[in-house]
C-alpha cells in the first residue's frame, strides 16, 4: 500500500507520460500507464488520474486565472502535472488545502526549479484563498 505522497508522485508522472504521448502524438492506454507505475491496483491513483483528465479544461480554466501572463501551456509538463493534480485535490476531494499545497511544494521541490515552484505555490495558494467555500 502505497502512502499518499507515494502516489501524488505516482499520479503527477502518469499525467506527465500522458502529456508527452499526446505532444509526440504517440497512442497510449492510461490505464496501461498507470499499471505500468504501481505493483497493485490503488483506486486513489486510478481515480485521481481518470478525474483529472476528464476535468482537465475546467481545473486549466483556473489555473491560468492566477498565472499572471502566462498560461498553463507554457509550463513544463511536470509543473503542469502538479499544479493539475493539486487543483484538482483542493476543488474536489476533502484532503485540506494547506495539505494540498504543501505536498505540491514537495513534489515541486523534487521535480521542479525553484523559480516554478515559487509560481505553483502563488497559483495554488491563490485557488484556496479564492475559489474554495469554507
Amino acid at each position: 500500500m502505497k502512502t499518499r505522497r507515494e502516489s501524488r508522485e505516482i499520479i503527477m508522472i502518469a499525467l506527465y507520460q500522458k502529456y508527452i504521448c499526446d505532444s509526440n502524438k504517440i497512442p497510449y492506454d492510461i490505464d496501461n500507464i498507470i499499471k505500468s507505475l504501481i505493483e497493485e491496483p490503488n483506486e486513489f491513483v486510478s481515480d485521481s488520474v481518470h478525474n483529472i483528465i476528464e476535468k482537465t479544461n475546467i481545473i486549466d480554466e483556473l489555473i491560468n486565472k492566477y498565472l499572471n501572463n502566462w498560461t498553463i501551456d507554457r509550463l513544463g509538463k511536470t509543473d503542469q502535472a502538479i499544479l493539475r493534480l493539486a487543483t484538482y485535490e483542493i476543488l474536489y476531494t476533502d484532503t485540506p488545502g494547506v495539505v494540498v499545497i504543501d505536498e505540491a511544494i514537495e513534489l515541486s521541490k523534487q521535480y521542479s526549479d525553484d523559480k516554478v515552484k515559487n509560481i505553483i505555490n502563488a497559483v495554488l495558494d491563490n485557488i484556496l484563498k479564492n475559489e474554495v467555500k469554507n
